[in-house]
């Protein structure tokens, strides 16, 4: 039977054609726009060549083995005696719009269901969900379900992202030739290691330039990429969740749901692929509307050192300079004053706390702040009430010596008892005091994750999303933020149930910079806690000034993580002054359209935001590490209105510190007036800027 077209999504940027010859649908084409026209299957025939099969055998959303595919099958599982590892689909039922396609396929001799559904929204972004259903008589053991999303052959290179523990989300680029790269993430949560994304395009593409097509799964726990180069001669990216051995068995009747693929296609630069992910992420129902409260997190001002009197002035002293959020971090709880107990056990210390949290909390408020509080409840420490009371809700095979971490083992999140537990604690907390948002922190990879014998990643990450909505919706007033020793959880499975995300342990301004930028090929600044720490970095060591700490941090929901009841008058003033210029900028910073330009010396970054208007535009540019030459190219802003004429001006933040410079750029002490245009083509040249410094641009329509 000749393939046909069953579904073509369309919208202004991107064109996806589904064609079926009965079977499994593929995509046919996934990137530039086809137009509203009809579209000819065979526009898409292939010829079979001599030395293989007397098929070219189609690359199905859900691949198949059975159709005389080598590449990764879709569906890998078997019954218990083997059978039906090889299934093969027919499609049963077609529902298909411009933006929406669903297809319900049954393989009857197998005795499965697959319904797999396609949406194209207003912002680009394409998903794609899959859930398998058993009609069989017996459990079904499923080892994996691929999703598969064909690239042409000109996508040549591959970027992804990923780093360690304090250094995350780092930008990586290698060539993609004849070769299958794989990305697989095995740590229980999203990790810092690899962030569950995979880019792809063609060669030398950049910010402004090139075809890009880019891939996420919205997914807090194991996950693998496949950018399979080889096959069939074809290029295909392959995701799906990465399942642990035996660790689904879907029982005669049920049914297991595919954690949903998020993709966007952009024919003029990363940049624009950036902005679909943005835009889709903000119309989300659950997105936060109000601005950002600035916050101040006390981890770094005290430790585990809780005193009221300390904190009240530490309270006082925030307040003064602007800050509207302050949250009491590790250190509130039963018997913790250091790191090896108490984990598991929430509920206040009275040694800590002899009145309980009140005091402070009321302080706080009557200063005009909302009080925010920490929790890691997937947690426990071996030393704790909870881990003696309850040893067997450890997520651990009892046969063997656990592995610690952090000294802490894995609470079994999956497990309902251990959930309801947790939430009666959370409720009691946030039920009993004024609290406005909760850092739920997670600070251990999970290790043989076992649950009654077997295989527990899905349950655990399952069972979190869980608790977090039953406490979202018995607490609708109060922000989560997600917390994993840093960016070691920021994915939208997450985000599908917090405010905010914290994106490094690291605050170390010069490390921000390509952390953030990492951050940003996703998802958009407001949910992307960024902090001003204190002169020496407790991550790193390193000293910075205090505009350059600043600068680093502006972008993002910004918060401090300094005890700056002990900093000078000079450092509170200048601390307060950036604070007031986050809140001038904040409509701006995290309503508008990111920037990220493409500059020819990689000593410097520049970053920034468009008004969605094109009315104005704020762009940072930094000096990262001394360059071989004094000058460098001009810094140009694509972007604006090509017609419009604008006015550049510098912000005084980062002013002061320039290089010794013998003729200024005339405008730099007033301003430049320009057009959009010549802003995009030339940019404009600034003065020397010394390593490790910013300075922040102004641009505004005349």
């Amino acid at each position: 039977m000749s393939a046909r077209i069953v579904a073509h999504l369309i919208d202004d940027s991107t064109s996806v054609v589904v064609t079926s010859d009965g079977g499994m649908p593929t995509i046919a084409h996934w990137g530039a726009p086809f137009g509203g026209g009809a579209v000819d299957p065979a526009l898409f025939e292939r010829p079979v060549v001599n030395g293989g099969l007397d098929v070219d055998a189609p690359i199905g959303i859900v691949t198949e083995a059975s159709r005389g595919t080598f590449a990764r099958p879709g569906i890998e599982g078997h019954r218990a005696d083997g059978r039906d590892f090889a299934p093969r689909f027919a499609l049963v039922s077609v529902e298909a719009a411009e933006r929406h396609a669903a297809f319900d396929l049954a393989d009857v001799a197998a005795g499965l269901r697959l319904r797999t559904t396609l949406a194209l929204d207003a912002t680009g972004v394409l998903t794609i969900d899959g859930e398998l259903t058993n009609d069989g008589d017996e459990p079904y053991a499923l080892r994996a379900l691929r999703f598969s999303l064909p690239v042409p052959d000109r996508a040549a290179e591959i970027v992804t992202l990923g780093g360690r523990h304090a250094h995350e989300l780092l930008v990586h680029r290698s060539s993609w030739g004849r070769q299958c790269v794989t990305i697989e993430n095995r740590h229980g949560k999203t990790s810092h290691e690899r962030l569950g994304a995979v880019v792809v395009g063609s060669a030398g593409f950049a910010e402004h330039i090139g075809e890009v097509w880019a891939c996420h799964l919205g997914w807090s726990g194991n996950y693998e990429f496949v950018c399979d180069g080889v096959t069939e001669g074809r290029r295909i990216v392959q995701v799906g969740e990465l399942l642990l051995a035996g660790e689904v068995s879907i029982p005669p009747g049920g049914s297991y749901r595919a954690p949903t693929l998020y993709a966007a296609y952009a024919a003029d630069g990363l940049q624009s692929v950036s902005r679909r992910f943005h835009r889709h992420v903000r119309a989300r129902p659950v997105h936060p509307v109000r601005p950002r409260p600035v916050t101040l997190n006390t981890w770094e001002a005290v430790y585990f050192d809780h005193d009221l009197d300390r904190l009240t002035r530490l309270a006082e002293v925030a307040a003064s300079i602007g800050i509207e959020r302050f949250v009491l971090d590790d250190g509130w709880f039963h018997l913790r004053r250091h790191d090896r107990a108490g984990l598991g056990d929430w509920w206040v210390d009275p040694a800590a706390w002899p009145d309980g949290l009140g005091p402070i909390v009321k302080q706080v408020r009557a200063l005009g702040m909302e009080f925010g509080l920490w929790f890691e409840p997937e947690m426990v420490n071996p030393d704790s009430d909870l881990c003696r009371d309850h040893p067997d809700w450890v997520l651990a095979d009892p046969r063997y010596t656990p592995v610690l971490g952090r000294h802490q083992l894995v609470l079994d999140v999956g497990r309902p008892e251990v959930r309801d537990h947790l939430f009666e604690r959370i409720h009691a907390v946030l039920s009993a005091h004024d609290i406005a948002y909760v850092k739920w922190d997670h600070n251990r990879d999970l290790v043989a994750p076992t649950s009654h014998g077997r295989a527990s990643v899905r349950a655990q990450v399952l069972g979190v999303y869980e608790l977090l909505d039953r406490l979202r919706a018995a607490h609708p007033d109060v922000e989560f933020e997600s917390c994993a020793s840093g960016g070691g959880r920021i994915d939208l499975g997450i985000l599908a149930r917090t405010d905010r995300v914290w994106t490094s342990d690291s605050i170390d301004a010069l490390d921000r910079h390509a952390i953030q930028r990492g951050y940003s090929l996703l998802f958009p600044p407001e949910l992307m806690g960024s902090h001003i720490g204190s002169p020496e970095c407790h991550t790193t060591g390193r000293h910075h000034t205090l505009a350059f700490r600043a600068s680093a941090a502006l972008f993002g929901h910004l918060g401090v993580e300094w005890n700056v009841a002990e900093a000078s008058d000079a450092e509170r003033a200048e601390l307060a002054a950036a604070i007031a210029l986050h809140k001038e900028l904040r409509p701006l910073l995290h309503g508008g359209d990111v920037l990220r330009g493409d500059h020819p010396d990689p000593t410097i970054d520049v970053h920034g935001v468009i008004a969605p208007d094109r009315s104005r535009a704020v762009v940072a540019v930094t000096r990262l590490a001394s360059s071989p030459t004094h000058h460098t190219a001009p810094v140009r802003i694509p972007g604006l209105d090509p017609d419009a004429a604008y006015t550049v001006r510098l912000d005084d933040l980062g002013r002061r510190h320039l290089a010794f410079t013998r003729v200024r750029p005339s405008w730099i002490d007033g301003e430049l007036r320009t057009t959009g245009r010549q802003l995009a083509v030339h940019g404009v040249h600034l003065p020397v800027l010394n390593a490790e410094s910013s300075l922040l641009l102004r641009v505004t329509r005349a």
